[in-house]
């Protein structure tokens, strides 16, 4: 009995501290794409972006979605490639009122979906 009752607590312990490092390295993740994406959007806004400042942000996405895609599910990673593959070319072609919006969109995901993911009783229930 106390060796079952040891067993579990430590399976929760171990469950636990997974869940909270998993919520930091989204947050870690999202909070340095969001300064990216912060970029990008004032040197839109400024019409001084260029198709490259839009590929450095999308070659940073790719590198993190590799790992993100371990806790992430893939319906968020795709939306994420979908409107980060509109801007860009929105940029490229210097469609700067049109990829404002975008941007918006990408700063919101990127300050709202880690706390979807966080243990939180919300969350949980």
């Amino acid at each position: 009995m106390v060796k079952s009752l040891a067993a579990i607590a430590a399976a929760l312990l171990i469950l636990t501290g997974l869940a909270v490092f998993e919520h930091l390295y989204t947050r870690e993740s999202f909070d340095a794409f969001g300064a990216e994406l912060q970029t990008l959007y004032q040197k839109a806004d400024a019409e001084e972006a260029t198709e490259s400042d839009a590929e450095a942000v999308r070659l940073a996405w790719e590198a993190r979605k590799e790992k993100l895609h371990i806790v992430l599910p893939h319906g968020d990673v795709n939306r994420f490639d979908d409107v980060l593959s509109e801007t860009v070319r929105l940029i490229a072609e210097r469609e700067y009122a049109l990829a404002l919006p975008k941007l918006e969109v990408l700063i919101h995901l990127a300050e709202t979906l880690p706390s979807s993911y966080a243990p939180s009783l919300a969350n949980i229930f």
